[in-house]
């Protein structure tokens, strides 16, 4: 969507091209915006045989040749993959990273060993409400608003089973056009992880990422996040950073405040 020059927007886990329409929407009186769905997402094709970072980054190069873009935009596990590629591809010149999940200290491996089985052995088993909850409350919890992070952690898991039974059915009803149901989202996190266990022990390599960087947190997003990107502006060359404040994890997709991430990628990529 838009004109002018191109922007490329990668999403992070169970979340798909759509999630990004409002940004992609507020930045295309500027830019040339284009959305994928990653790997096994939307209309792309499956995970395949093999999958891993370097098959992500081989998807980036494509789309850069394709495009003709130099810019590019990565929200959590879509950081992870733009942050690694703009170390590979000499084709990006500007990248925006944010909130990338980058083991720096293996806290996040703590803590998504700590469910990953059980979600895992649910998503194998059809019980995709089931393992809605076990991503929320040992993991997903800490991306909600902070009122709603006791009530997740109190509540019986039956009564959050058939809360998410009854979100998930909702959200499958009110799905449109291309757009990806939540139900079929859920389980490619089990591929984000993978991405995070691979790319533990990555920290010093990003010395030599050629490209500008713009590190890109929010005030109430959770520490480990504030930490990965502590230490990544400590050593990637090229680096800015901003913190937006009062704002989440989240603050780029639909359901956040994507206005107020599409000023600072406006002013970054400009």
């Amino acid at each position: 969507m838009g004109d002018g020059p191109g922007v490329i927007l990668f999403h992070g886990g169970a979340n798909a091209s759509q999630s990004y329409s409002k940004l992609g929407a507020d930045l295309s009186d500027a830019f040339t915006v284009y959305i994928p769905d990653r790997r096994g997402r939307g209309l792309s094709g499956p995970f395949g045989d093999n999958y891993s970072m370097r098959r992500e980054v081989e998807d980036v190069d494509a789309l850069l040749t394709e495009t003709e873009a130099h810019n590019v935009f990565g929200l959590s596990s879509g950081g992870l993959i733009a942050l690694q590629a703009a170390l590979d591809l000499r084709s990006i010149r500007k990248a925006v990273i944010n909130e990338p999940p980058l083991d720096v200290d293996n806290s996040i491996m703590t803590m998504l060993q700590s469910f990953l089985p059980r979600f895992d052995r649910e998503i194998g088993e059809g019980k995709i409400a089931d393992a809605t909850v076990t991503l929320l409350k040992d993991f997903g919890a800490l991306f909600l608003p902070g009122a709603l992070q006791p009530v997740v952690n109190i509540a019986p898991r039956s009564v959050l089973v058939w809360l998410s039974r009854q979100i998930l059915r909702r959200d499958a009803k009110n799905v449109t056009g291309d757009n990806v149901p939540l139900e079929a989202l859920i389980p490619t996190f089990h591929f984000d992880y993978q991405l995070v266990v691979e790319m533990q022990g990555t920290l010093e390599s990003f010395e030599a990422v050629p490209a500008d960087v713009l590190l890109l947190g929010a005030s109430k997003s959770p520490a480990f996040l504030k930490h990965t990107l502590d230490a990544l502006e400590d050593v990637i060359p090229h680096v800015h950073r901003i913190e937006l404040q009062g704002l989440s994890h989240g603050a780029a997709l639909d359901g956040g405040k994507p206005e107020r991430v599409a000023h600072e990628l406006r002013r970054f990529f400009l």
